[in-house]
């Protein structure tokens, strides 16, 4: 109980500490762009127009809300944080992983239980996310239809069904479930086959997960950036819509009109941003189209 509380907890603060980040990141995925792009250098010294990164676009968001506007959305985001905290520590814990010897039958066996739990948690916590991103597209319009998290829940049940809860979930279960079988399957191969064993090793094997891990994360951002368009698309909040967003038919309408776009990484990065290859700025709708 105490080990779960305290993993509670460190989510927690991390959860409040990367609140900005997360909230400049949808803003910018959902292709809202309120300053317009400036003319600086790329790492070949060539000028180029750029647009402003995370740190220009959160003084913005301060200018307009102040500081406690970076953190709008926090409270359902720290429900879900402590929630899929719980659920997953309860589900690994109602499957114990027998003592096997490292292998690769061993590897597939715990990389399916931890399938198992973290799936569960996303699909108990999906509802929270789903408010967290309605309530930080809401500065597109300066709306407060999503002002508290129970009044976020009446108003989807309300205008939605329950269905409304887990718009955007199969990209995000599809994304979360290749990008950890991605991660394990490739650490398990670096360490069994790239190094070395001895005691000089174990260091770096610890460290290959983290490695895989941010590589296995940017191959399924797709499905992230996917899934959260579908959270806001077409729910009654100017983020949602045109000239932001075409109302989507499905997930796989909304992955085929991004990919022809070439807009299927959009926000992956918010430090060095480029102008879109044949877009301009259009001020008016704070966009590129």
């Amino acid at each position: 109980m105490a080990d779960e509380a305290l993993q509670v907890l460190l989510g927690s603060g991390l959860t409040v500490l990367s609140q900005p980040l997360m909230y400049v990141k949808v803003l910018v995925q959902v292709g809202y762009e309120p300053l317009p792009p400036t003319l600086g250098r790329n790492i070949f010294g060539r000028q180029v127009y750029q647009l402003p990164g995370l740190f220009a676009y959160a003084k913005h968001i301060v200018k307009v809300d102040g500081r406690a506007g970076l953190f709008k959305g926090l409270t359902p985001r720290l429900c879900s944080s402590a929630i899929g905290t719980v659920v997953h520590g309860k589900v690994l814990q109602g499957s114990p992983l027998p003592s096997l010897p490292a292998s690769y039958s061993s590897s597939l066996l715990q990389t399916s239980r931890e399938m198992v739990a973290r799936s569960a948690a996303t699909l108990i916590t999906h509802p929270f996310h789903v408010i967290t991103l309605r309530c930080m597209v809401q500065f597109i319009g300066r709306e407060t239809k999503y002002s508290g998290t129970l009044s976020a829940f009446a108003t989807i049940y309300r205008e939605e069904g329950i269905l409304g809860f887990f718009a955007g979930l199969v990209p995000r279960l599809l994304g979360d479930i290749l990008s950890l079988w991605l991660c394990n399957m490739l650490a398990y191969l670096i360490n069994t086959y790239a190094l070395e064993n001895g005691v000089s090793m174990t260091e770096m094997k610890s460290y290959s997960q983290a490695v895989t891990g941010f590589f296995a994360s940017m191959l399924t951002y797709p499905f992230v950036l996917v899934s959260n368009l579908m959270a806001v698309n077409n729910c009654g909040l100017a983020g949602g819509l045109l000239p932001y967003a075409p109302t989507y038919s499905s997930w796989l309408d909304c992955w085929s009109q991004l990919h022809k776009e070439g807009n299927m990484s959009r926000g992956n990065s918010l430090f060095f941003r480029k102008v879109p290859a044949g877009k301009r700025y259009v001020w008016d709708e704070r966009r590129f189209r």
